[in-house]
């Protein structure tokens, strides 16, 4: 008969973010959008994007694909980079 195993057995591996990465990560799935993110943090929603499109490409490199907001947002509560009681 198989068991299943607990999940603190198979930790998910864990892209290296940067501790601004970490930040504009919570800000952005936090906020309505981009922009509402860049603001909270003073910088443009340019740089949100661009920090967003590396914090995908780095769970993309640990083969844990992140391609949707709401993908990102389950990355970053398993990772706890995010709280259930923050949203």
């Amino acid at each position: 008969m198989h068991t299943a195993q607990p999940l603190a057995q198979h930790p998910h591996p864990k892209p290296s973010l940067s501790a601004r990465e970490r930040e504009v990560l919570r800000a952005w799935v936090l906020a309505d959008s981009k922009q509402t993110a860049a603001a909270s943090l003073f910088i443009s929603s340019a740089t949100v994007n661009t920090h967003i499109t590396r914090i995908r490409d780095k769970y993309a490199d640990v083969g844990r694909p992140a391609t949707t907001k709401a993908t990102l947002l389950a990355r970053a509560i398993q990772d706890g980079l995010i709280n259930v009681d923050d949203l």
